[in-house]
């Protein structure tokens, strides 16, 4: 049991966790960097402790300064949200040695997840279809030259440690294969200390589709469904429905009955996201397994009825999951991920200060934000200001809503992805469901192509 929890994060997930810990009488405790002093999940939280400078690696990223904060204010659990470390095995070990209850699966699960040659043999042991490729890291060109010949192209060679399109390469010509392994084993050891590389039949023009899961840590999960995360760029998701257009009753329940055999299988506790890469043919593979709550987890939420920030902190106070059949589906929901970025600028981050801001409301309209009139959006964190969510009894009506939501979003004095997501949204493609993870990368070299008057 628990009675006070520490966020150990910043922005729109610590104030949804807040507000989740507030519905079940758990009192919380903010941690801040000095650029965050002013910012609401501060104001929000219970108690409120300063961890460091702006910098990520000395604030967010430092586990003895979060382990202290917990102590000085005798924070008896650790909510990680997303991001940061939230997926870190080693932090979440630290927080049980120190008898602080994690929110979260267990380090084991953590870890063996976040490998991704790890996690491939691990969830196909469980049951889960995954794709062709190599079970253990290719050290070589030479190596990566054999599968590629015995699995034929495109092919995608992809980090061990990967996360976020980082030390990832497509290669569908054998010549560029060399230059594609050099690239992406930069990179990974760039972006994660590890440069070991594992390699994967390319699937063209997938969909990217996610299951939801929750599990309490003695063999027992359930799935919440799908998610659609097709609409993204640099393999960043950018709008994400559910549930998607793509996937019937029938697919839907062998999606989500391997996804959560499989975490069962691990003795996966807390919420987590088995992702799947889906053929034209409604064939399905494993892709990666996130071991915490999603960006995009608000569409569940709205198609289900479910908070699944509360059922985290239920699982991890002990109380029984709801069973499979109590679970059920209405409607369409559709989020933007709403960024300080300028669309025309390749997508250049925008901080600065808000002078002006409407958030849009009405029938079905969601916001989870953590900006309001004279916040300074800090040039030292993800860009990500809100994500606006939309309601309807349909796909079309979801649609609808979401324009109209974003027409009245009005942000001033810095740039937003807003223009850009109506954008798409108004586009034929989308309306019509003929999308695929690289629409939006075709849509945007054709654009830059087109000569300028």
């Amino acid at each position: 049991m628990f009675k006070k929890v520490l966020i150990a994060n910043r922005g729109e997930i610590a104030l949804r966790v807040i507000r989740a810990c507030r519905e079940l009488g758990l009192k919380t405790v903010a941690v801040f960097s000095s650029a965050d002093r002013d910012a609401l999940h501060v104001k929000f939280a219970d108690e409120s402790v300063c961890i460091g400078p702006p910098p990520s690696s000395q604030s967010y990223l430092l586990t003895k300064a979060l382990i202290a904060a917990a102590e000085i204010t005798n924070a008896d659990a650790i909510h990680p949200g997303y991001g940061f470390l939230a997926e870190n095995a080693d932090f979440a070990q630290i927080c049980l040695d120190h008898e602080i209850v994690w929110i979260g699966p267990s380090p084991d699960v953590i870890h063996s997840m976040g490998n991704k040659s790890e996690a491939k043999r691990t969830m196909k042991a469980a049951g889960c279809p995954v794709i062709p490729g190599s079970d253990d890291p290719v050290t070589s060109v030479a190596e990566t030259r054999k599968l590629a010949q015995e699995i034929g192209l495109p092919l995608m060679i992809k980090a061990v440690a990967g996360g976020g399109g980082k030390g990832m390469r497509l290669v569908t010509r054998l010549e560029n294969l060399e230059s594609g392994f050099e690239m992406a084993r930069a990179e990974a050891e760039a972006a994660f200390s590890n440069g070991d590389l594992y390699v994967e039949k390319a699937i063209v023009e997938p969909r990217h589709v996610e299951i939801q899961i929750l599990g309490d840590g003695k063999g027992q999960c359930i799935h919440l469904g799908e998610r659609d995360c097709s609409t993204q760029r640099r393999h960043q998701k950018l709008i994400e429905e559910s549930p998607s257009p793509i996937v019937d009753e029938k697919l839907r329940q062998r999606m989500g009955s391997v996804a959560a055999q499989a975490a069962a299988a691990l003795n996966y506790a807390s919420a987590g996201t088995v992702e799947f890469l889906v053929d034209r043919d409604q064939n399905f593979y494993f892709m990666e397994m996130n071991t915490r709550i999603q960006v995009e987890h608000p569409v569940t939420e709205m198609v289900t009825g479910m908070d699944l920030v509360k059922e985290q902190l239920k699982i991890s106070l002990g109380e029984a999951l709801p069973c499979q059949e109590s679970i059920f589906w209405r409607g369409h929901a559709i989020e933007c991920r709403i960024n300080a970025e300028n669309p025309d600028r390749s997508f250049m981050p925008s901080p600065g200060l808000i002078t002006a801001l409407n958030i849009p409301g009405g029938p079905g309209i969601r916001v989870d934000t953590h900006i309001y009139q004279g916040y300074t959006i800090p040039p030292y964190y993800d860009s990500l200001i809100a994500k606006l969510v939309a309601w309807g009894q349909d796909r079309s009506e979801a649609i609808s809503r979401m324009l109209r939501a974003l027409d009245e979003f009005v942000v001033e004095g810095v740039s937003t992805t807003i223009p850009f997501h109506r954008k798409v949204l108004l586009m034929e493609q989308f309306v019509n469901n003929e999308i695929h993870t690289k629409w939006i990368e075709d849509l945007l070299e054709r654009e830059a192509a087109k000569p300028t008057v």
